[in-house]
């Protein structure tokens, strides 16, 4: 192709592929050409050969794609998080979580128009500072809250826009309902107003995404309620592959039974349990890294009931379902929340998803 395609970059450790799928359905919305691209599927080389004109590429980055990447200058990019995460591939490094946080930092290098961050995780911010950015590219962060000017956040049940208006000092864009977003918690929220800073950097009006937020086609596995039955309910956050996300899981549900392990990757549950220790009525755990967690619970939360699944293959869910049932009263949340990869016992997040899908249906309809 002649011309080059400005590409909108994300990264973080949790969150990528759903704000990915979000701007790029704002992006269309707004009649744009768009195309998400890159670690959400489709290779960004393809889509670059395409005989579609793009205007714009949505870009989904990982830490191992920024890591050998030292070329890119991006119209706007955004951090969603930072968490330790994929530090066994860093385990050479003498500091781990700092070498995964430098390979993330990397996006905001030579970016021309907007560096979006997340306001609520300080790191994500000191990447901003720190990075070596075009003149005239602008900080915009996003928060939960009432934004301040250069930020988008939340007001009332609106996602609003204090960043790109004219009068950012006494006035705010309505961009969305709250209602907008599915599935709807508090960490989606966040996504969403990452995606919505992004697209208002390229010039998407407000009605576009709110369009955008509302055409999405939520994937499977994400905080999706899968059954109900004697008032308990069962929800499938098979995605949630390390702590940071199975605690972003836990902040929207009450009294929770809690289904997790699997490969730990060298992270840690102390922070999850000192936290949402307090809504655990039960925890059920399988997996090679059960003990982990296991260890964790049992410092912070010793009076939470654990029911540990030794058995190594994948009919080990249907167990911890039945355990998990064992546990629940009316009123409580089953949630999947593994906070572990899945490749000990089943071929990805998905397929472990499945398998908690058909045993929670089954328990609910019994």
């Amino acid at each position: 192709p002649d011309r080059v395609v400005p590409w909108l970059g994300i990264t973080g450790t949790n969150g990528k592929t759903t704000t990915t799928n979000m701007l790029e359905s704002m992006l269309l919305a707004a009649g744009l050409k768009a195309a998400a691209v890159g670690n959400v599927g489709r290779p960004i080389i393809e889509a670059i050969l395409d005989e579609v004109d793009h205007d714009v590429f949505a870009v989904e980055l990982s830490s191992f794609q920024l890591h050998w990447s030292d070329t890119l200058a991006l119209h706007s990019a955004a951090v969603l998080n930072l968490q330790a995460d994929h530090l066994e591939w860093y385990a050479h490094e003498d500091d781990p979580y700092a070498a995964y946080a430098a390979d993330k930092a990397k996006i905001y290098e030579r970016v021309t128009h907007s560096c979006v961050y997340n306001v609520a995780d300080p790191a994500t911010e000191k990447m901003v500072e720190e990075a070596d950015v075009t003149e005239g590219a602008r900080a915009i962060g996003f928060r939960l809250e009432v934004p301040a000017p250069s930020m988008l956040g939340v007001v009332d049940d609106l996602l609003v826009d204090r960043a790109f208006v004219e009068q950012r000092r006494d006035s705010a864009m309505p961009l969305a309902e709250l209602s907008d977003v599915r599935p709807f918690a508090p960490h989606n929220v966040e996504n969403a107003l990452a995606a919505a800073a992004l697209a208002r950097s390229f010039g998407v009006p407000p009605q576009a995404v709110a369009q955008g937020l509302r055409d999405l086609e939520v994937g499977d596995h994400r905080i999706q309620t899968v059954a109900e039955g004697g008032g308990v309910r069962w929800v499938d956050d098979s995605k949630a592959t390390n702590p940071h996300a199975a605690a972003s899981s836990m902040r929207a549900f009450g009294s929770i039974v809690w289904i997790a392990g699997g490969q730990a990757k060298g992270t840690s549950f102390d922070d999850l349990v000192t936290t949402y220790g307090p809504k655990l009525k039960g925890a059920v755990l399988l997996g090679v890294d059960r003990a982990v967690i296991a260890g964790a619970l049992a410092r912070h939360a010793p009076d939470v009931p654990v029911i540990v699944i030794d058995n190594g293959e994948t009919g080990a869910m249907a167990e911890a379902v039945a355990a998990a049932a064992g546990l629940a009263s009316p009123g409580d949340t089953v949630l999947l929340a593994p906070g572990c990869a899945s490749r000990d016992m089943w071929t990805g997040y998905d397929a472990r998803g499945r398998d908690f899908t058909e045993a929670a249906r089954a328990r609910a309809q019994d």
